[in-house]
């Protein structure tokens, strides 16, 4: 099989969420000039979303490699081994190994050369967490995975859209611990792997970096917090030397206008939501998490699991549709 035919591997998500219907959504409103993909999830409850959002095309039981060949008469589904029991809206811990199963699946499949990459659809991690899942969460998890093409990985998330491009430096972590957890080495490492991969994926041929502070007004020149002084602008100018383009610390609440943003390709911010809150408020429905640093290509919507919404068919696929679409682009 060759790259061009590879299928993209989605997973299901929680399947108590709006993931399973997101999929059917994505294939009736697919293209022709869409890639082909498959979803890795259990069949009877994928019927069950089916039949309550009044979706009426074939769920087609396949292997990976087949995927391509039925898409067109149907939505390809890879079935899972652990039984899913799920009501729609009601998490349950019960079901934390089939979403596990299903986010393994997907990226095996890419491993073995049966898809092109992987898209996932969002979980509920504190319902893992009840299970034993014992990573922060998606992007933590694969890192783990990444492991089995014998490299240990290092996983940075990138939050994308054509408005605006955010790297979090650090991820999943109390606002206190992130800030105990922000180091130079920590920014430098993960700007190396924003530059490589906006070179060699994005097409980016100089790759322009813009670095927020951490404290208000980026420190105002160590009275509002030293780490810019102590931690950032050390570890930008390391960069520079390494030929990265590299500019900040910048005061957080200035560089998400419209002109500023002109000037950088993405923002690198010390702590999740310093990031993420302009990124959502800016492209919600068009943003895709990617996730650098890994040896494959992983994308997913930038939501979550909408309990509240699921089984109701009033979920919003555009940015799963977006993912698929990035998660081709940039993996061809």
């Amino acid at each position: 099989m060759t790259t061009e035919s590879l299928p993209l591997a989605l997973t299901m998500g929680d399947p108590a969420g709006i993931g399973p219907e997101l999929a059917l959504m994505a294939w009736r409103r697919r293209s022709q000039e869409a890639a082909p993909f498959f979803l890795v999830a259990a069949p009877a409850h994928l019927a069950k979303v089916a039949k309550k959002i009044g979706f009426d095309a074939p769920i087609i039981e396949t292997p990976p490699e087949q995927a391509a060949s039925v898409i067109a008469e149907g939505l390809p589904v890879v079935p899972l081994e652990n039984a899913v029991d799920a009501d729609f809206g009601r998490p349950d811990p019960r079901n934390a190994a089939a979403t596990i199963e299903s986010i393994a699946r997907a990226v095996e499949a890419v491993r073995l050369g049966k898809a092109l990459a992987v898209v996932t659809n969002p979980i509920a991690k504190s319902v893992l967490y009840e299970a034993g899942f014992r990573f922060p969460g998606h992007t933590e998890y694969l890192g783990e995975l990444a492991k089995a093409w014998g490299e240990p990985g290092f996983p940075v998330m990138m939050i994308w859209s054509e408005t605006l491009a955010v790297v979090p430096i650090t991820i999943h972590l109390a606002l206190a611990d992130a800030i105990r957890a922000l180091d130079a080495d920590l920014i430098k490492r993960t700007a190396r792997i924003v530059d490589r991969a906006l070179r060699a994926r994005f097409g980016v041929a100089r790759p322009r970096l813009a670095f927020a502070g951490l404290n208000p007004h980026a420190g105002e020149e160590g009275t509002m917090g030293r780490e810019e002084i102590s931690i950032i602008t050390p570890a930008i100018e390391a960069l520079r030397r390494e030929g990265i383009d590299a500019v900040g610390p910048l005061p957080a609440d200035t560089m998400f206008h419209a002109r500023a943003r002109a000037a950088y390709d993405v923002a690198l911010t010390m702590y999740h939501d310093q990031g993420l809150i302009p990124a959502k408020t800016l492209a919600f429905d068009e943003a895709v998490n990617v996730t650098l640093g890994l040896p494959f290509v992983r994308a997913s919507p930038d939501h979550g699991t909408a309990f509240d919404i699921a089984g109701k068919g009033v979920a919003n696929p555009s940015s799963l549709i977006a993912a698929l679409r990035l998660a081709d682009r940039i993996a061809r």
